[in-house]
């Protein structure tokens, strides 16, 4: 499933095979919440790169339900999307409802924030809902206890997790066991190999030990590759830094390993440099939106009335569909009128950024000077750093 071609320092290249295709990573995952990367369509994932974007479990469970989809066929052929995909567990949604939900051993009660209605959320319900999207990693129920947190509280969070893992896999290699997806109804079974890979997710906060101590607990229970959880939660980047650091040597070399909701461009690199394969993260679709864009000097806020009459494109370097056609000007034309185009041609250039920083990434581990990229991409993303 997961093969390593060279490493570079701690920074490693390789690339996973699933049912629906090869991923070379390090990557980056688009994030389509609901069955959709915002304001873009398949082909456009397609033609900016994309190998494997990301599907939310909690959102389609309760909108339009995991078993409708898999009575379409499951997640690929109800989005039009042939390449891979990763599912999430939905613990990260649930837990962020606060009022609105309530952990036991059992699982996770809580209220629907589109009615109101409850549900309960246990760790093979989590794994079920992922068998019927047919997503081609999914990830385990953990608890995302905030931050900051006592070590006390993170200990017995991650304790929970790990039980939680352990009966995520159990499930899982029963539905694999029975060689099908699980039904999507008690009358109906959905034919089909099952395929899926199963990631477990290590937790621990910002505290060494814990890391450490949670990445024994949930390798010892076996999984196909391995996510750091519970960061990027608004502990300082060197918080996040270190505790990458502190938990990949933890980590199965043979095995990919994806830290969660994470980052900015700056991010990946100093997590790629620590180890890290795979990443996903909504900011460059939110900032997109919002106007702000990823450029290879630094962010640039195309709202910004100094770009009203500026002819050129956002990024010269860029090669991207908007960079080629469209000027800063028109962007934010389209951005001040509230023109949907505008959200759209801003998100082909943020997402082509990311994956082509990816690329260069890549490249640079294979050629074996991943450190003088890193050093390079500091100095010149960081010139417009503090240009609004």
């Amino acid at each position: 499933m997961f093969t390593l071609t060279h490493t570079n320092g701690a920074a490693r290249r390789g690339y996973l095979t699933t049912a629906h295709g090869v991923i070379q990573t390090p990557a980056f995952m688009p994030v389509g919440t609901q069955g959709a990367v915002k304001a873009l369509t398949a082909q456009h994932l397609e033609d900016v790169g994309a190998e494997i974007v990301l599907g939310n479990t909690y959102h389609l469970y309760l909108r339009p339900g995991d078993e409708l989809i898999a009575r379409r066929g499951g997640l690929h052929k109800f989005i039009g999307w042939s390449r891979p995909m990763l599912t999430d567990s939905g613990g990260y949604q649930v837990f962020s409802l606060a009022d609105r939900r309530k952990v036991e051993e059992q699982g996770v009660h809580f209220r629907s924030h589109h009615d109101g209605s409850a549900h309960l959320l246990t760790p093979e319900k989590a794994v079920e809902i992922q068998a019927n999207l047919g997503s081609d990693i999914a990830m385990v129920l953990d608890e995302c206890p905030a931050l900051p947190s006592t070590a006390e509280i993170i200990d017995t969070s991650l304790e929970l997790t790990a039980r939680w893992a352990r009966r995520c896999r159990d499930r899982f290699l029963e539905l694999r066991a029975a060689g099908r997806a699980f039904p999507a109804s008690e009358s109906e079974k959905i034919p089909g190999p099952f395929s899926q890979a199963q990631f477990g997710i290590v937790q621990g906060g910002t505290f060494p030990e814990l890391r450490a101590k949670s990445a024994q607990l949930t390798v010892s229970i076996g999984f196909e590759g391995y996510a750091i959880g519970g960061l990027s939660v608004g502990e300082p980047n060197e918080a996040m830094y270190a505790a990458v650091e502190h938990t990949t040597p933890h980590l199965p070399a043979g095995q990919p390993r994806y830290l969660m909701g994470v980052g900015t461009p700056i991010d990946l690199v100093e997590a790629v440099a620590r180890g890290v394969d795979m990443f996903d993260c909504v900011m460059p679709t939110r900032n997109a939106r919002n106007g702000q864009l990823f450029t290879s000097q630094g962010p640039l806020n195309i709202k910004n009335a100094r770009y009203a009459e500026d002819d050129g494109p956002v990024d010269p370097a860029c090669g991207c569909y908007t960079c080629r056609r469209f000027s800063r000007a028109y962007l934010r034309h389209l951005f001040m009128a509230g023109e949907m185009t505008g959200g759209t041609l801003n998100t082909l250039h943020n997402l082509s950024f990311y994956l082509d920083t990816m690329r260069r990434i890549r490249e640079a581990i294979a050629f074996g000077r991943f450190e003088d990229f890193r050093q390079d991409f500091h100095q010149t993303f960081a010139r417009r750093a503090l240009i609004s």
